[in-house]
């Protein structure tokens, strides 16, 4: 890998930690208990530290090793978590980011401004220390620790309590370096058998310093019953020094028949050990007890030991046929006070990140969009096949054709889910918008997002994100009003947003809905009315007075503020969600809340078709939004006729007829003709059509600028005979066709022949 595309692994892995601790950090605001969301921000800091020291970034090094340590004291109960804690920690997160693209952009130095940002920030997240009971000041030396005292706190090491009957032997200063504890309870043959336990102690002080230790007899019998060739000691230990688990096993390795030893980490040790799994690789291809002893948690003799007891034998044996006691090895690691709980948690879920990471790869965009554009290519070019053996009669190549059809078919739906994303990952973007913005504007606001598994093409989800950013940004400025507000119109004081996603007739629908103060019909209408938009006295429909909200200058706040309010946006986002061929919908109540609904294509390359004929031209409708299709002789319409709308087994709907609205000449008139019956939305009309050539996979090419301005089309395919075909527009048509039949004429009964239905299939 060179040395380049290493830089832009870095840059890409760093920007999904820091999303990674964004989250971590909202998810805190509403559960600061949640340690699992802790120990989530820890490793997205710990990760990037380390990332930019083997890349040589060791400004980036400098600023995230203390963020990396207040949150280790979050971890240990050494401070406490708040607003303003999170907020600090929210900055670090963006300054973070900067400093990464900096260094990406310009080299291993940042820039002056960065380091004294950088600076301010760690001050003010070092000086807002909030520790449970944090020292005055350090006292000048360390006296040493009563026997009490030392009782107390190898209590506290251990599962077991010590009493006061029990003798403190050591009592020393304790070194800087952790402490491993040690539970030693030698077994009542161990003197008989020629072991001298405090032999086994003095080594110990040979590979480092014993700080504390207390001597018990648990098990002592009165003098009278005292058998004295009998040992009754036990000891519990606190040893400070640079050997590992394994090295101090081995002091006891000659006692080990004749006592039970556990050494257990101190929790500062402990987190070095979750630092290592965070570091360690190939956890997929290691089970649990090898990974545990590839970063010292534990040794093989503990694995041993643990094993057997799993299987239901005695710890020391070697037997393989004893009964299995169902527990698994993670159980029998804690229940035996070998490891803890956290830890063998942290192991599993490691083991299980890093099998779904071997079985995905990181695939370019530029090369997938390649892809899909070749398997586009091998859409057409498997049409034109198809229409060369219909045109030649060769019945006997029928089976392979369809065959071949039906993997292109394959070919192409696989190709496509490469692209799919879920649309939570958008979704979960905005929970720093609304953390953001209610901070800023002294607002209790919930965000809730359901839905978040809908699926749909990455180039959606990357073009539709401003559009959303803008809808979310107005649902908390203008939607949700203040607590103080709230309360006094009878709501609760926090206002919620609700993001909502869930798939339709081969599209998405997108929901961004607030119980706020909603919107006035009338008001709107006035602010239209001032500017010219509508006449007064005109007649509009309620939902056509909420689609005034889209028009460029109209705005319903007095005030503008740095959120919204100036009346530009808006239109925007309606102009951005129509390129995508989608659609944006208003509905609101006053006091009540706001509901906007934006429906778009899953995706933007390849759509099953319905393929209709107008005169001497084709068209494409996209399957998913054909209803149904009725037949009926051509006498049954009056061309010259006014009547827009059509009676459909009682429903009043409008249509177009597609020859005169393209002015495609008609030729020779058709005995009967057919009403395609589409959807969009809510929204249904019919287009009157002359032949009706079924489904057909389609390959959507996009219009040259040049015909930006053509209404009803929203794209062309290339057909099998190497025509060119055009996709219709069907919410610009539907819109189209119902504001031709306002106010004219009466509805025209249609008589029909044969009725096909489907929900998202024609068949003719």
């Amino acid at each position: 890998m060179s040395w380049e595309v290493a830089r832009a692994v870095f840059g890409q892995e760093t920007e999904e930690l820091l999303v990674e601790m964004e989250d971590a950090l909202l998810a805190l605001e509403n559960e600061p208990d949640n340690m699992e969301m802790v120990n989530s921000l820890f490793r997205a800091m710990h990760t990037i530290k380390g990332a930019a020291g083997v890349f040589g970034f060791y400004s980036i090094v400098e600023f995230t090793h203390p963020v990396e340590s207040e949150v280790e004291r979050l971890r240990t109960g050494e401070r406490l978590i708040d607003a303003q804690f999170i907020a600090t920690l929210l900055r670090c997160k963006d300054h973070t980011h900067n400093m990464v693209q900096n260094v990406l952009e310009t080299g291993l130095q940042i820039t002056p401004a960065l380091q004294v940002s950088g600076d301010k920030i760690l001050a003010g997240l070092q000086g807002t220390s909030n520790s449970p009971a944090a020292p005055a000041e350090s006292p000048p030396a360390e006296p040493p620790i009563s026997a009490n005292a030392g009782r107390q706190a190898l209590s506290a090491m251990f599962t077991v309590d010590i009493g006061h009957g029990d003798i403190l032997a050591i009592s020393a200063p304790s070194p800087a370096a952790e402490p491993w504890l040690i539970a030693l309870d030698f077994k009542k043959d161990a003197l008989r058998n020629g072991l001298d336990p405090l032999s086994f102690i003095r080594y110990l002080q040979t590979l480092g310093q014993i700080s504390q230790i207390i001597s018990r007899c648990p098990d002592l019998p009165v003098l009278a019953d005292a058998d004295f060739e009998s040992c009754y000691w036990a000891f519990r230990i606190a040893f400070h020094g640079e050997s590992t688990k394994e090295q101090i096993e081995a002091v006891f390795e000659f006692a080990q028949d004749d006592c039970d030893i556990r050494i257990l980490p101190s929790d500062a040790r402990l987190s070095e050990f979750r630092a290592l799994l965070e570091d360690s690789n190939h956890h997929e291809s290691l089970k649990l007890g090898e990974l545990l002893v590839s970063i010292g948690a534990i040794t093989r003799n503990e694995l041993k030991k643990s094993l057997n007891l799993q299987k239901g034998a005695a710890p020391d044996t070697e037997t393989t046929d004893a009964q299995d006691t169902n527990k698994r090895l993670g159980e029998v690691l804690v229940e035996q006070n070998i490891t803890n709980q956290p830890l063998v948690e942290q192991a599993l879920k490691k083991q299980q990140q890093a099998r779904e990471q071997a079985q995905t790869i990181r695939v370019d965009t530029d090369k997938l969009s390649q892809l899909i554009n070749l398997v586009g290519e091998l859409v057409i070019s498997s049409a034109a096949m198809k229409i060369l053996v219909d045109k030649h009669g060769l019945s006997e190549a029928d089976e392979v054709v369809n065959g071949m059809e039906h993997l292109v078919e394959e070919i192409r739906d696989n190709a496509l889910q490469l692209r799919m994303v879920p649309i939570g990952e958008t979704f979960s973007r905005f929970r720093r918008v609304t953390s953001d913005v209610s901070r800023d504007l002294n607002k209790e606001i919930e965000l809730v997002i359901t839905g978040g598994d809908a699926e749909l093409d990455k180039n959606v989800v990357e073009k539709i994100t401003d559009p959303l950013t803008h809808l979310v940004r107005n649902a908390l400025d203008h939607g949700i009003e203040g607590p103080s507000v709230r309360l006094a119109a009878g709501k609760p004081a926090g206002g919620k947003v609700k993001l909502n996603a869930f798939h339709d007739s081969g599209h998405i629908v997108i929901e961004i809905i607030d119980d706020g103060a909603g919107l006035d019909p009338d008001r709107i209408r006035a602010k239209a009315e001032a500017i010219g938009l509508v006449e007064p006295g005109q007649i509009l429909s309620r939902s056509e007075v909420f689609s005034l909200a889209f028009e460029p200058g109209l705005s319903t706040k007095d005030k503008a503020s740095n959120m919204s309010g100036r009346g530009v946006g808006m239109d925007v986002v309606k102009r951005n969600i129509e390129a995508l061929r989608g659609s944006v919908e208003l509905d609101s109540e006053a006091g009540q809340g706001t509901k906007v609904t934006i429906q778009l294509p899953l995706t933007l390359a390849i759509i099953d078709g319905f393929m209709v004929g107008a005169g001497s031209e084709t068209y494409v409708i996209p399957l998913s939004m054909v209803e149904e299709c009725v037949g009926m002789e051509s006498d049954a319409w009056s061309e010259d006729s006014n009547r827009d709308y059509v009676n459909l087994r009682g429903e009043v709907m409008p249509f177009l007829r597609l020859t005169d609205f393209f002015g495609v000449p008609k030729g020779i008139k058709p005995k009967r003709e057919s009403l395609v019956v589409v959807r969009f939305g809510r929204f249904k009309a019919g287009f009157v059509v002359d032949q009706l050539f079924g489904e057909q996979q389609t390959v959507i090419k996009p219009l040259d600028k040049l015909f930006d301005h053509l209404g009803g089309v929203s794209g062309t395919t290339v057909l099998g005979t190497g025509q060119v075909a055009l996709i219709l527009d069907i919410q610009g048509l539907v819109t189209i066709a119902s504001n031709r039949s306002k106010h004219r004429g009466t509805a025209t009964s249609v008589t029909h022949e044969h009725t096909a239905t489907s929900k998202g299939k024609a068949h003719v």
